[in-house]
């Protein structure tokens, strides 16, 4: 409780969360972008500096890592995960896409354990990855949990296409049970 941690959220969960702890999780992972994220500082007078390092890689590749997690998903008790990934890792090879499912389920196999059985996660994804995250969620959560997909459209499109621009993100929101924590919003409708 009230406490930060910094490093890789696989080790943290592992080693400092525990079972059932956890009433809500709202996870905005790496998209697998392949950009580099830097970190730009400022100098003490206000002006950008040329000084920046490197805040995150968000590119995943098939190797070594990959494996041993891949390994570890396929032996984990949850064998509905094991299928689905193992069905993924035979229709996508070993690849960027499939380094990154791998690394994305360990973790959402540690959410689930960690999650009450009245809790429910929350995944942020862009198109790159979410039509393989969601059937990566319904092995780990179980596709009767699901429960909605909650699409936000940005308020500017970019112009980083050459067809149609991205202008959309997704949110999966599944539960852990039947038995989930649901507080209806109520506002007043806008004009």
């Amino acid at each position: 409780m009230n406490s930060l941690y910094y490093g890789d959220n696989l080790d943290v969960l592992r080693e400092h969360i525990a079972d059932e702890s956890v009433d809500l999780i709202y996870l905005d992972p790496p998209f697998n972008s392949k950009r580099d994220y830097n970190l730009l500082f400022i100098s003490s007078k206000g002006h950008e500096s040329e000084a920046q390092i490197t805040a995150f890689e968000d590119s995943w590749h098939w190797g070594e890592q990959a494996e041993r997690e891949f390994d570890e998903l396929v032996h984990a008790p949850n064998t509905d995960v094991s299928e689905m990934m193992q069905a993924l890792r035979r229709f996508l090879g070993e690849n960027d896409m499939m380094a990154y499912l791998t690394m994305m389920a360990n973790r959402l196999l540690q959410l689930h354990r960690v999650l009450k059985p009245t809790g429910s996660p929350y995944l942020h994804c862009d198109p790159t990855a979410s039509h393989y995250l969601k059937i990566v969620l319904d092995g780990v959560f179980g596709k009767e949990n699901y429960q909605n997909e909650i699409i936000w459209k940005r308020t500017t499109t970019h112009s980083d296409s050459k067809t149609w621009s991205r202008v959309a993100d997704t949110i999966f929101f599944y539960t852990r049970s039947d038995r989930f924590t649901w507080n209806t919003p109520r506002d007043e409708h806008s004009e």
